[in-house]
């Protein structure tokens, strides 16, 4: 995340916009908020943490990937269990009216919304790397608001409106599984294979060959599927193989080299700016934190 598109936290819980609201926060120390509701929808993505959100006074504990959405008036509050763990979430908001627009506009953009209001399903959770595919549109969107270039808000509508398809068809594939075809059985194939080969050297060539299938379609393939490249699709991959193993008891040096790291540096620097800590850091807290 670029330094310059991270907002500063405050307690306000009201719009100052007529349409939507996008943030993302890092805090370090950050205590908690109280209990509130929303004269607006608040559609929040957990990063990283170790916190709660209580949802008509229901505990949930956020896990990495869940996307919460909570509707105008649902109460709800988060509490932080551990200050020394950086805190990052994505929190976008959408007004009312605004949302009825883009809702009347396709029954498909209304799916989450009658879900989440008919059946009070407020967490949608996700695995790394179909979050990581919702961050890379979140972002292209902040970016877009930093900018002034050439059909910034015709670009923004797109962004906004590409978001909440998204997530619509995210929330219908969990309740409506899509049939195999010809594509995902590939895309398996080679998620598989990676986390199969992760201590080996990955290309998109060697992979590209291995599977007889042309690196162009690869390429395609991962960017619409999980919104990245699959040379990032790897390095995440090998990033969370190493987040658990440092909870083991093995040595660091042994951790990046099983994990495919060449050398400490490319290593450290890859791990901190996914993880927001050092390697170092992230073995201490969580070795105090079972103690």
């Amino acid at each position: 995340m670029s330094r310059p598109y991270v907002s500063i936290f405050n307690e306000r819980q009201y719009m100052n916009s007529d349409y939507f609201e996008l943030y993302y926060y890092e805090d370090s120390s950050f205590s908690g908020v109280k209990n509130h509701t929303h004269d607006y929808y608040e559609f929040y993505f957990f990063v990283d943490g170790d916190m709660s959100m209580f949802i008509n006074q229901k505990k949930h504990t956020m896990k990495k990937g869940d996307v919460i959405v909570i509707p105008p008036g649902i109460p709800h509050h988060v509490i932080n269990h551990n200050t020394a763990t950086p805190y990052r979430r994505f929190v976008f908001w959408v007004d009312c009216e605004y949302m009825d627009e883009i809702m009347s506009r396709a029954k498909e953009m209304r799916y989450i919304i009658d879900h989440t209001i008919d059946v009070k399903q407020y967490i949608y959770p996700n695995d790394v790397v179909s979050f990581n595919a919702i961050e890379s549109k979140l972002l292209r969107l902040i970016e877009e608001m930093n900018t002034q270039r050439f059909g910034h808000d015709q670009k923004i509508s797109l962004c906004v409106h590409d978001i909440i398809l998204h997530l619509n068809r995210m929330a219908y594939e969990m309740h409506n599984p899509i049939k195999s075809s010809s594509n995902q059985s590939l895309d398996k194939s080679i998620v598989t294979h990676i986390e199969s080969h992760l201590d080996e050297e990955l290309t998109l060539d060697s992979i590209a060959e291995t599977f007889f299938v042309s690196k162009y379609h690869i390429s395609h393939l991962f960017k619409e599927k999980y919104g990245i490249s699959i040379h990032q699709f790897i390095t995440k991959k090998r990033l969370d193989m190493c987040k658990n193993a440092l909870l083991s008891d093995l040595n660091i040096t042994e951790i990046f080299h099983r994990y495919g790291f060449r050398d400490y540096s490319s290593f450290f620097r890859a791990f901190k700016k996914e993880f927001g800590l050092s390697p170092k850091e992230y073995r201490e807290i969580h070795a105090y934190q079972k103690i």
